[in-house]
């Protein structure tokens, strides 16, 4: 009895031009059975094309949901990776920048400390990293930024001075790219231009290098 009234509700939605999609959606009825008890009452073309025209607005629908769930899981995990981590102790944050700097950090001027890279949040960290553990004034710090010519440079000067919490006075010129950020085909992670932290103090870089020195020869197997 109950199959027929549901069969009954499901030819009754169809007679008004509901697809498939709407009448699973109202009566949970699976696409195979709707499609034995419907096969003859196909759309007309007029309704099948203005259900094409709803699907744009199903999948920006699908999509938000998922971004939805996506965020949720992510701050589930953000949450447990905060309690799995912790406040960093000097001796790990020091740990933390000192490796940070053995993958990005320039190694080849002799008495500089050198950080250069495109995440502002990376090179905030290695400023504070340089203030904490190594005891750098924001006054010893030099910063020179790498723009291109289709950028607004005061606009990104005051960017990266807001971010560092440097003040203007302590940046170079900008050098400023021939090429233009618009044309690059690869624009992730280029968009505020590259920011260059230089620290000029032999014994702090000497100390620097002679850290990644120790660690390199550690027996860690």
């Amino acid at each position: 009895m109950a199959n027929k009234m549901l069969k009954q509700k499901a030819l009754d939605m169809r007679a008004k031009q509901m697809s498939y999609s709407q009448i699973k959606e109202k009566l949970g009825i699976s696409k195979s059975t709707l499609s034995g008890w419907l096969n003859k009452m196909p759309l007309s073309e007029k309704r099948i094309k203005e259900l094409g025209s709803l699907n744009p607005m199903r999948i920006e629908r699908y999509r938000n949901t998922m971004r939805k769930k996506r965020e949720d899981r992510l701050e589930l995990v953000y949450e447990k990776v905060s309690i799995d981590i912790g406040k960093l102790t000097k001796r790990e944050l020091f740990l933390s920048g000192l490796f940070l700097y053995w993958a990005e950090g320039g190694k080849t001027e002799k008495n500089a400390t050198t950080f250069s890279n495109t995440d502002p949040s990376m090179v905030a960290f290695f400023v504070k990293w340089a203030e904490i553990c190594l005891g750098v004034k924001k006054s010893e710090m030099h910063v020179k930024l790498h723009l291109y010519k289709d950028m607004q440079i005061n606009r990104y000067v005051n960017f990266w001075s807001n971010r560092l919490k440097i003040s203007k006075k302590f940046f170079e010129k900008p050098y400023i790219k021939d090429s233009s950020l618009i044309d690059l085909t690869y624009k992730n992670g280029f968009a505020k231009g590259t920011c260059n932290i230089r620290i000029f103090n032999r014994d702090k870089s000497e100390y620097i290098k002679q850290s990644l020195r120790y660690i390199s020869q550690l027996d860690i197997s």
